[in-house]
């Protein structure tokens, strides 16, 4: 029968349910017996037994030798890294998480032992072993926000890459707000007054940044705008919709299904950005010559991984304590301009940008 211990279980606490000293804990959890200090056999086995009765994951940051950390960095992924239509999202994200690493001098640990239940991992399960690094990446679109809760409660050393909005949870994120703001405000200013907004069905901070920053541009606008969420296995019934709307503008947040409605457009002889411009709120890291060149955010996403390391490292550091400013922080996302957005035919470009 499992004891109920709230947060992370410590060796001190061991040592009390135990009725022992928190160095007897140690020789036990070590297999290790000092000159001239004998731990009776019944005494080993209910420390055992505490133990596993507590669920405890032994911390090897508890093993330091002269004060020097293990300089293993975990990593956890809510979604599967590795799936083909996850490549664009994670692997400059992962790259820039071992470059950060490299830097570091440490390893990277990569959490795979978690169920995943409706396509998402669980965080926490009854062998989880978060506390075989020392600090944790979190990766992921959509995170449980009770688990990061619990994260905080029981004092893990962790930093989300991407903005989250649970309190105490450190992050390095990417301003999509402000960046999208931006590029629907530039492409309004040209002249559009239809606009079609294709949405990711996802309820992630990301993706409410994108909205908002749609809903920001083209606040106090003379613009009609449509919206609805789109995906490659819709894209016949999208494109459909768009047609029937008749935009003059078209704002996608995925990248892969922009390239398939930009197909659809030339397949039907529509113009882009003549009679269309199209403008995507991302970009893919595997743009080849024959890509369209589209106009767009192009988040930073290797430099993201590499600041979250850099965040964690000073999390885990005891000589430094970062301001709460840096610990939850947003980098700017740049602007492509691309050659899919133009002012449309019938309509001059306003240089106030409202009606």
């Amino acid at each position: 029968m499992s004891r109920a211990v709230n947060g992370r279980v410590t060796q001190k606490q061991i040592a009390e349910l135990a009725g022992v000293s928190q160095a007897t804990v140690s020789l036990v959890l070590n297999g290790r017996t000092e000159e001239g200090i004998r731990i009776p056999e019944e005494t080993r086995a209910r420390v055992l037994r505490v133990i596993e009765e507590t669920k405890y994951v032994a911390d090897p940051s508890a093993r330091r030798l002269a004060g020097a950390d293990n300089r293993i960095l975990g990593v956890f992924t809510y979604e599967p890294a590795f799936p083909t239509r996850s490549l664009d999202f994670y692997t400059p994200l992962l790259a820039g998480i071992e470059a950060g690493a490299e830097k570091l001098g440490s390893d990277l640990l990569l959490f795979t032992s978690t169920p995943v239940v409706d396509g998402r991992r669980q965080l926490f399960h009854e062998q989880n072993r978060l506390l075989l690094a020392d600090g944790v990446l979190l990766l992921g679109v959509e995170m449980d926000s009770h688990e990061l809760e619990r994260l905080v409660d029981g004092g893990y050393r962790v930093v989300a890459v991407g903005r989250r909005e649970t309190p105490g949870i450190p992050y390095v994120g990417i301003d999509y707000s402000s960046a999208t703001r931006s590029l629907v405000s530039r492409a309004l200013d040209l002249g559009h007054e239809r606009v079609f907004y294709l949405r990711v069905g996802s309820d992630g901070e990301s993706v409410r940044d994108r909205l908002e920053g749609v809903r920001m541009g083209t606040a106090d606008r003379a613009v009609a705008i449509e919206s609805r969420i789109g995906t490659l296995a819709t894209v016949a019934d999208d494109w459909a919709a768009i047609r029937a709307f008749a935009p003059t503008l078209l704002v996608v947040e995925s990248p892969d299904v922009a390239s398939a409605l930009y197909e659809a457009a030339e397949r039907d002889g529509v113009d882009v950005p003549g009679e269309l411009s199209i403008v995507v709120l991302g970009s893919s890291p595997r743009l080849t010559p024959d890509d369209v060149d589209f106009s767009r955010l192009n988040p930073p996403r290797a430099e993201l991984g590499e600041r979250a390391v850099h965040l964690l490292s000073r999390i885990l550091d005891p000589d430094q304590s970062p301001s709460d400013l840096d610990m939850r922080s947003l980098l700017a996302c740049p602007i492509i301009d691309g050659a899919t957005l133009a002012a449309p035919r019938s309509a001059a470009p306003s240089s106030e940008g409202t009606k």
